[in-house]
Order: C-alpha cells, then structure tokens, then sequence
C-alpha cells in the first residue's frame, strides 16, 4: 500500500487534476512492485522544417526511378525534398514555370526536376522530365505512401504510458505522445504527428489532416501530397474541434505553452511560437510564422505567407494582409495599429454632421 500511495502522489504532482491521476493508476495500473518512478520517455522535439529521406537517394537512382535525364553531377544525393521556397542543401525541389527557373537553379536545392533543358549550375543536377510536379509528388509518395488504419491506434504508435486516451480516439501511424497528455473522445491524431508532454486535446479536434495546398493546371487542381508533420511541443491546449494541417514538405510546429481556444484552424507548415493565446474561430493561412506571446482575439483571420511578430496582439475580427511587427495591438480590416483604427471610425461617426454643415450653407 505504501508503494501504491507513493505512486499516486507522485502522479499528483505530475497531472492537472487528483481526480484524473486516481482514475489513470487504477484503470491502467502503472504502478509496479517496488517500483516508486514512472517510465521516462523519450521524445524528440526537434523541429524539422523539411522532410527528410529515412537514407539518402543517390541522383542516378532517382534518375532511373523517374525516368528522368541526369544532367550534371553524377556523385550527388538527395537527403530531403522541399518547395522551393523553403529548400535546403541536400533537397530535391521542382520547377517548371519558366519564370521561376532561375530562382530554381540558384536556390540551396542540390537537385531540381526540370520541364526542359537548362544548364545546371556547378555542384548541382537536373533531372529532366514531362511532369516535374507529378514527378515530386511520386517522390513524397514513395516516402509517406498511404497507409491505411486496421485499428483505432495504430501498432507503431509510441504512446508514453502515463498519458490519457480517452475512447473514441484515433492514432495513426508513427505518432509520438508524451507524458503526462490527455487526448479527450473523437479526436482524430494522423500520421507521424509528434506530441510533447502535458498536452491537452480536446474533443473533435483532428491533428495532422493533409494542407489544402493545389496546383492549378489544365487538368483541374492537382494537390500536392503532405509530407510533413506536425510537431506540438510541451504544455499546449488545444481546445475542441480545432483542425491542424500537417506540412506540406515541412513541419508545423505549435510552440510550448501555446494555448488554442475552440475551432481554431492552423494552415499547413505554419509556425507559431511559444505561450501564444488564440481564441475562438481564428484562422491562420500557410506558411505563416507566428512568434512568441502572440495574442489573437475571436475569428481574427491571417492571410498565407506572413510573419507576425512577437506579442503583437491582434483584436477580434482584424482580418490581416500583412506582416505585423510585434509589441503593438491591431484592429480592422485590413488589420492597423489599433489606435490609428480607432480615430478612424471616430472620424467616420462625424460625417453625417459633416455634410450636413456642408450642405445646408
């Protein structure tokens, strides 16, 4: 008995709440004779901003693989894949829009599919083939294929065992959960998506779903596949039915401490720092980095592609445009600093009186 009740002190210390400690020991018996210390377990909270191959591809492989011309460096190979706005050396990328050859060939990609011929600059190569996007998304394919779910929680799922799962949840493949989490009924948690410890989801959220990211063409809009992950790091709340976009060839990453409100939607691969405060109904676009202490009143809207910049807060409603710098409140559509927006409307109260004067003389 002394063992046990060291256990569930110890798990006091450890939980939000007495009342779930005692229901967790008891339903999954944690405790083990002559054991006092609950299992660490080890999760890796790096943040990766680019999808990495489980082993590096060597470009003639590639090349056969595509039914691709190889055009330059023979020796190279890919250990990534990313858009080409966010490359890194090592990365395949794609282009095939003329326009954007030249920011392609002059990129940190190592390794570009190409439409049409093009010289290759020194240490690089091109692989020259009729789709280039088709040929990118097979490769993300082939790195995350499809694979579907035979059971609620997946057998390669690493789940620490002090965390709560409540019924009706579903883990997909290679997710990783951390100590101490409580993911409520109905939530719906998608592969390779990793969770730090002392994470709260609340129900109906669904964490990881593909980005709605597509390429127009003459067939109709084509998506890209979703390679990327999404990273939750220690101490975050998510409230209920909020939906998470994994990235596309990236990472989206909810910082430490960051708390969700309800029905709030994160875009793919976007960024947002530590101890953020969203509240109801806001959406934040793609690609958008938030940083830290940022405070985001009901249904604010920001647009794709952004940077809003540390504890700047964002009244209800704003709709942004634009980067924001940090430290300043905003109000209105497009979002301005809010005092600037204030004066504004109190100027627009007088205009009845204005035209009034104006037209009575």
């Amino acid at each position: 008995m002394q063992q046990i009740a060291a256990v569930h002190i110890e798990l006091f210390a450890c939980l939000w709440h007495p009342d779930i400690a005692i229901a967790f020991v008891l339903q999954k018996k944690l405790y083990h004779a002559g054991h006092h210390r609950l299992e660490i377990f080890t999760f890796d909270k790096s943040k990766q901003y680019t999808m990495k191959f489980s082993t590096p591809i060597p470009v003639t492989e590639l090349a056969e693989r595509l039914g691709a011309e190889l055009i330059g460096d023979q020796s190279l190979q890919a250990t990534g894949i990313n858009e080409i706005h966010q490359v890194q050396p090592g990365d395949i990328t794609f282009v095939d829009v003329r326009k954007y050859f030249s920011k392609a060939l002059n990129s940190a990609a190592t390794i570009i599919l190409v439409n049409e011929h093009a010289k290759c600059p020194e240490g690089k190569a091109l692989l020259l083939c009729e789709n280039p996007f088709e040929a990118y998304n097979q490769l993300v394919l082939s790195e995350r294929p499809v694979q579907p779910m035979t059971a609620a929680i997946s057998e390669t799922a690493e789940i620490h065992p002090t965390a709560i799962i409540e019924p009706n949840v579903v883990i997909g493949h290679h997710v990783k959960i951390g100590a101490r989490t409580f993911v409520q009924s109905n939530v719906t948690i998608s592969e390779h998506t990793h969770i730090g410890a002392q994470v709260e989801i609340q129900s109906g959220s669904v964490i990881g779903s593909d980005a709605f990211y597509f390429k127009k063409t003459e067939a109709g809009y084509q998506p890209w596949r979703s390679g990327g992950r999404v990273i939750i790091e220690d101490r975050v709340r998510i409230g209920a039915g909020c939906t998470i976009n994994k990235g596309v060839s990236g990472d989206t990453i909810i910082g430490e401490g960051t708390k969700l409100d309800c029905q709030v939607h994160i875009g793919h691969d976007v960024v947002i720092g530590k101890h953020c405060l969203f509240a109801a109904q806001v959406g934040i676009g793609g690609n958008t980095k938030v940083e830290d202490e940022v405070v985001l009143y009901g249904q604010v809207g920001i647009a794709q592609n952004l940077v809003i910049g540390q504890k700047a807060v964002i009244l209800a409603k704003s709709g942004v445009s634009k980067n924001l710098e940090g430290e300043k409140a905003y109000f209105g559509y497009p979002a301005k600093e809010a005092r600037m927006a204030y004066r504004e409307l109190a100027a627009l109260r007088h205009l009845p009186e204005f035209y009034s004067d104006y037209y009575s003389k």
